[in-house]
């Protein structure tokens, strides 16, 4: 299937922003946009407008791989057999303040 003319000459990109130094990128929204560097200036314009953000990454959608709902089920079952992964075999050390 051809996408459709804007999707070829403007593809869409994701757009994650950060909102402090430290903090993980978010997953804000989408912008579509002719290269990179457009990209990043619509994401500007659009999600950082107002100091809501100190980094912006965009990923062109179609680099993107998801998982889709037909792979729910064995895909996301936990791997219990990997008894290591879980943390209640570890002991806390003394000092050491659990939440």
């Amino acid at each position: 299937m051809t996408p459709p003319a804007d999707e070829r000459n403007w593809p869409l990109w994701e757009v994650f922003t950060q909102g402090k130094d430290g903090e993980p990128h978010q997953h804000a929204g989408s912008v579509h946009a002719t290269d990179a560097e457009h990209a990043l200036q619509n994401a500007r314009d659009i999600y950082a407008r107002r100091n809501e953000a100190v980094n912006l990454w965009v990923v062109p959608s179609a680099a993107i791989t998801a998982s889709t709902p037909e792979d729910m089920g064995p895909f996301f079952d936990p791997a219990n057999d990997k008894a290591y992964r879980h943390p209640q075999f570890y002991k806390v050390p003394k000092g050491v303040k659990v939440f």
